[in-house]
């Protein structure tokens, strides 16, 4: 009985899969009778390419398709068999992107405050109050500290 299954060809930790036609007993990666297309999952983009009409006729010829392969085969057959998804962010990372957006939000509202006209007065009422506190500081450094008696 003939299978189209996959076969695995690629470095370690680096596969790249061949459809194959394959009789059902034989090895994984032993001799096939036909490759019908090829699968790289670790590619970015992810590659898969069927030549759909030997596809189509090997069925047609009683081979069985693995359960991965008839899976690939509909994702194929879709138009988009790898369609892009949104990162997951680990909790940290969102924990991140949350106090980014806050800090946004906050600067956004700053520049509104600023621009309020500012008058002239209460800078140099500020200007006084240091002058005062300085004095304060200075007269109460000047004054010897109580001793006591012992």
């Amino acid at each position: 009985m003939l299978k189209i299954k996959l076969a695995r060809f690629g470095k370690k930790k680096q596969p790249h899969f061949r459809i194959v036609i394959n009789e059902a007993r034989d090895k994984r990666d032993g001799s096939y009778v036909a490759i019908v297309g090829h699968y790289a999952p670790s590619q970015q983009p992810k590659v898969l390419e069927i030549d759909v009409e030997a596809y189509q006729a090997w069925l047609k010829k009683g081979a069985q398709p693995t359960d991965t392969v008839a899976a690939l085969f509909e994702r194929f057959q879709s138009g988009n068999p790898f369609p892009t998804r949104p990162a997951r962010l680990s909790k940290k990372a969102k924990a991140k992107q949350a106090a980014a957006a806050e800090a946004a939000a906050a600067q956004a509202e700053a520049p509104v405050e600023a621009e309020a006209p500012a008058t002239e007065a209460p800078a140099e009422a500020a200007t006084a109050e240091v002058t005062e506190a300085d004095s304060s500081t200075s007269s109460e450094a000047a004054e010897p500290a109580p001793a006591d008696a012992a």
